[in-house]
């Protein structure tokens, strides 16, 4: 496992050195955002921890260009708790959230959740076949390659996006509440996570309705939501 620290606290990046190298885990840090924009370019890790208060660049404007950019797990710390923040971040495209001080040994948990996860949802663990599809009228979504198709037209998705999309394609009519998705997609920090559900929710729809009039989520009032693609011929 590769993993890139953007912190300006060297003690910390020191002290998770050494408790990652007990998993055999290679821990890259940057200090400055504009060095951590060139060490994903180069060696792009398979996780990301990012904090919020930083030289350059504060943790949110960085968030927010890596996703323009790269599908990487991220993690964001800050040593506040405004649940604000929290709501920023994963509006931003953040994975997980974790505020200081934490035990590295959760953070680590936080980190073989979302990657096994993510595995899962792209089929590089469970799909048999890479060549695998979910097909609607109007969508396509391939688990193996994290690619979206509406009407034709590629659509660019978060990982959270991507997760909850196959996730509801992968059982429609199905009607997920809240409390079901964060079982299924991430099982941690379950009042924040579930302060960040419609968001994404709302964020995946936004993309889909951006390439088609078809609705493929519907909100069932009191309940929660499902998959309404229909099924082709």
């Amino acid at each position: 496992m590769n993993v890139l620290l953007i912190d300006d606290d060297i003690n910390l990046a020191r002290l998770l050195k050494q408790y990652l190298d007990g998993y055999q885990w290679q821990l890259q840090h940057s200090v400055l955002p504009s060095d951590a924009y060139r060490k994903i370019s180069e060696y792009p890790p398979d996780a990301i921890i990012l904090d919020i208060m930083l030289p350059e660049e504060d943790g949110f404007q960085v968030c927010r260009r890596i996703r323009e950019q790269w599908d990487i797990p991220i993690i964001m710390l800050t040593a506040r708790g405004d649940v604000t923040d929290r709501v920023v971040g994963l509006e931003l495209g953040a994975d997980d959230y974790l505020p200081k001080p934490f035990e590295p040994r959760e953070l680590v948990a936080r980190i073989q959740t979302i990657v096994r996860r993510l595995e899962r949802a792209t089929g590089r663990s469970d799909q048999p076949q890479r060549g695998y599809s979910l097909t609607f009228k109007g969508i396509t979504i391939c688990p193996a390659t994290q690619e979206v198709n509406v009407e034709g037209q590629a659509v660019q998705l978060t990982t959270s996006e991507f997760r909850l999309l196959l996730l509801f394609a992968s059982h429609p009519g199905r009607v997920y509440s809240r409390d079901d998705i964060m079982n299924e997609l991430r099982g941690t920090e379950v009042e924040l996570f579930s302060r960040s559900v419609d968001i994404t929710v709302s964020r995946l729809r936004q993309k889909l309705k951006q390439k088609s009039k078809r609705t493929f989520i519907t909100t069932v009032w009191g309940s929660g939501y499902r998959f309404s693609g229909e099924a082709t011929a």
